[in-house]
């Protein structure tokens, strides 16, 4: 499956099994896939406690919520998509995006998420794949019943392509993140997502 991004040249989505130059990290997980698929290499990561990450990181990851009403609340305004790049393979729809607020563009998160199509309704379906709503929007809007476990919390060595993504310096120093599933009231999960944050400042 190929891809294609106005800022982030087009790449391809591999094989989970195909040997390439990214090594393959479970806990950040599927945005290993597009590394792997940009024959790029997986920036330094640091698997860390929920204890270890610095505020206002701290408030921002480790919880069981979703991030879009959590970052909207911090940063006081609503957020939308920007596409980097986008798969599909079967029902798994696979997309890297930034979420930026709406009133000034500005970069509040960059990512990547495996959504299974098969467990939303027809209209959320159809809001996922139009590419404007972050998928906590759709889950709201549509009132999915959901639930969200946040699996893994790390810190990373920012590259070209993140610094590029999240629109700061390459000079940036480590960011924080974390990985988080999304269940269905059956437990099924809903999407499997990676979420960065650029560097904040806490007032």
């Amino acid at each position: 499956m190929n891809f294609s991004s106005p800022n982030i040249e087009t790449l391809a989505m591999p094989d989970r099994l195909s040997p390439t130059p990214a090594a393959a990290l479970p806990f950040v997980y599927p945005l290993d896939d597009f590394y792997a698929g940009a024959g790029l290499r997986l920036p330094n990561f640091e698997r860390l406690t929920g204890e270890q990450i610095p505020e206002p990181y701290r408030s921002l990851l480790v919880h069981e919520n979703d991030m879009t009403p959590t970052l909207q609340q911090f940063h006081g305004a609503n957020i939308h998509l920007k596409i980097l790049g986008r798969a599909q393979r079967d029902d798994f729809y696979f997309r890297e995006v930034v979420l930026q607020l709406d009133r000034s563009n500005q970069p509040v998160e960059f990512g990547a998420n495996k959504v299974s199509l098969a467990l939303f309704s027809p209209k959320a379906r159809q809001l996922i794949l139009e590419e404007k709503l972050p998928l906590g929007r759709i889950l709201k809007d549509c009132a999915v019943a959901h639930s969200t476990v946040a699996k893994a919390f790390f810190r990373v060595e920012a590259d070209e392509l993140i610094c590029r993504a999240l629109e700061v310096p390459q000079s940036t120093a480590g960011l924080y993140g974390r990985r988080a599933t999304i269940l269905d009231s059956q437990k099924r999960p809903l999407s499997e997502v990676v979420e960065i944050l650029p560097p904040l400042i806490q007032d």
